[in-house]
């Protein structure tokens, strides 16, 4: 229950520096709140009900789709969650004092859910246009496609940190460096010269997440100074599911949801080899009668413990792909 720790070393600051009118820092208030409580219980049955499997599945996939219901159509439906970007206009062009003419640009402010898309340049997605097949009835149902994307996007998250919480300073370490990287995406999307210059969609009011990642960014280095190896404290699904949660939501809110298979490659690596290893064992069991394993151990950094390496090894190397990740997550603002 050691994520306890972190969710106070979060929540305090927030309220403390916070504006606690704004919309996503709402958002991001409950949502901390919200997994905090579910990681809890999943932790409090396990330690004082001596119950190995905690928490049902299916309550915590309740809890994970009820979460991403609320930010769903709080971001829908909240007159304060808008966007602007620059469209060009056609056959219009300006000419500059050093008498360069360049294509006239309007400032659009969209109400609807849209996402930029990396590596294109003003190629961005309404979530809305993949219901056009419904014709009028498209903008009625726009908000339950946005609803189930949103939902995904938590579920697989929160449990892809849950996944890599194993080895002592993982999912701490590399929860840190996805934050550092939001926190940057979150800056550059609320400031809007920025914006403009990166042609990323300005979000007005975003830059207060700062703030808050802030908080977050603090309570995980604070957390890793014990929870690195050998480590005094352990999150448990209290911290697991609070941290991949809070990462999921942030990158909704920040329009950056489509950069998290790259941001959060070593969670979605941690998912898939359980989901392999899962899968491939059911497999083989029912067409050999004798289950079969891809890796020696899963999650992933099982299997390389399995393998000999040290602990240590294997959390700093983590660390370094998570580095790279985030890198390569930040190049995506200028390869368009």
């Amino acid at each position: 229950m050691g994520g306890l720790i972190i969710i106070v070393s979060i929540l305090v600051p927030v309220l403390l520096f916070g504006r606690l009118n704004n919309v996503y820092v709402i958002l991001m208030l409950v949502t901390t709140v919200w997994l905090g409580i579910i990681g809890f219980l999943d932790d409090y049955i396990k330690v004082f009900k001596k119950n190995k499997e905690g928490l049902a599945g299916r309550f915590k996939i309740i809890g994970q789709v009820g979460l991403g219901i609320i930010v769903a159509l709080t971001l829908y439906f909240n007159d304060d969650v808008v966007a602007r970007i620059k469209t060009p206009v056609p056959d219009q062009y300006v000419e500059a004092a050093d008498g360069a003419v360049t294509q006239a640009m309007a400032v659009e402010t969209i109400k609807a859910p849209v996402t930029n898309v990396p590596f294109f340049k003003n190629n961005r997605i309404d979530y809305t246009s993949l219901v056009g097949f419904l014709g009028d009835k498209a903008a009625s149902w726009g908000w339950l496609v946005f609803a189930l994307v949103v939902i995904f996007i938590i579920t697989a998250v929160s449990n892809g940190a849950n996944m890599t919480d194993g080895l002592d300073g993982l999912a701490t370490g590399v929860s840190s460096i996805i934050g550092v990287t939001l926190g940057i995406f979150a800056y550059l999307s609320g400031h809007a010269i920025y914006a403009d210059y990166l042609n990323i969609m300005f979000i007005p009011h975003s830059q207060e997440l700062v703030v808050f990642m802030s908080a977050f960014i603090g309570a995980g280095i604070g957390f890793l100074w014990y929870n690195s190896f050998p480590a005094q404290v352990f999150m448990g699904d209290t911290g697991s599911l609070t941290l991949g949660g809070i990462i999921a939501v942030f990158a909704i809110l920040v329009r950056i949801e489509l950069l998290i298979p790259i941001l959060c490659g070593v969670f979605l690596v941690e998912n898939v080899s359980v989901m392999i290893q899962v899968g491939w064992f059911k497999y083989t069991k029912r067409r050999y009668g004798e289950g079969r394993r891809v890796f020696k151990m899963a999650p992933l950094h099982h299997h390389y413990q399995m393998k000999g390496y040290t602990e240590s090894k294997i959390v700093t190397r983590f660390w370094i792909v998570s580095i790279i990740l985030a890198v390569l997550t930040i190049v995506t603002l200028k390869i368009r």
